[in-house]
């Protein structure tokens, strides 16, 4: 976390906009609140948002981005796997009349260092991937899990507070719930930090898939309507 923050902080202090960096902290038992806490009075815009414990990245972000002021805002993953400079590839989207743009690590131009392996690649990814086209019908985003993510306001206060998603699979339902609204979506290349031991396991793939045809019911209900 002092790493991630300490690389955040070095972009923004050479902005020109006004800028917040907001961490959310679902009741973890690392001591990132009291490391976030000790960082306050150094990093200019930090606030530290304490979440319930356990309840997932979804719940994390949705909290995160609906406590968020900025007329643009942005979710990262604490690991800093995409670099916050990655940023300027995206801005020009939005003059363009984009409301949406997010990382991709499966377009032209992204990078992924290293590589993932066979199993996470072709197994566990491109199946999500090809399970999830099917049931939700995102036929033209190739990643909707890329941790890196930019939301205008508008799309931003009207999207998460629909959420019901806690877990991964949110970043499926965020898309589809813009999708619904008729919000324009970019998918834009990135960098991207990959871990090799990544928490996401197979059994994740499978609660994932659970989410994705509660998702695809609440689509054919119009609960997000």
């Amino acid at each position: 976390m002092p790493k991630t923050l300490a690389s955040i902080n070095d972009y923004l202090l050479k902005q020109s906009y006004d800028y917040e960096i907001l961490v959310v902290d679902n009741g973890s038992k690392d001591r990132t609140s009291e490391v976030v806490k000790n960082l306050e009075s150094q990093i200019k815009g930090l606030k530290l948002i304490s979440g319930s414990a356990g309840v997932g990245k979804g719940f994390a972000v949705k909290k995160g981005t609906l406590e968020a002021k900025g007329d643009l805002r942005v979710f990262t993953d604490a690991d800093n796997s995409t670099p916050l400079q990655e940023l300027e590839k995206m801005w020009p989207y939005f003059q363009q009349g984009y409301d949406i743009v997010i990382g991709s690590r499966n377009v032209k131009g992204a990078i992924l260092d290293p590589p993932q392996p066979f199993l996470r690649k072709y197994v566990l990814g491109t199946g999500f991937k090809l399970l999830r086209k099917i049931i939700l019908g995102l036929w033209d985003i190739e990643d909707t899990q890329c941790g890196f993510k930019v939301f205008n306001k508008r799309s931003a206060e009207a999207i998460f507070p629909k959420v019901k998603t806690l877990d991964f699979a949110f970043d499926a339902e965020v898309l589809a719930i813009a999708r619904r609204q008729d919000f324009k979506v970019k998918e834009a290349p990135v960098y991207w930090k990959n871990d090799i031991d990544s928490k996401v396991k197979f059994k994740s793939i499978v609660k994932m898939a659970i989410d994705l045809v509660i998702i695809k019911i609440n689509l054919i209900k119009g609960i997000y309507d």
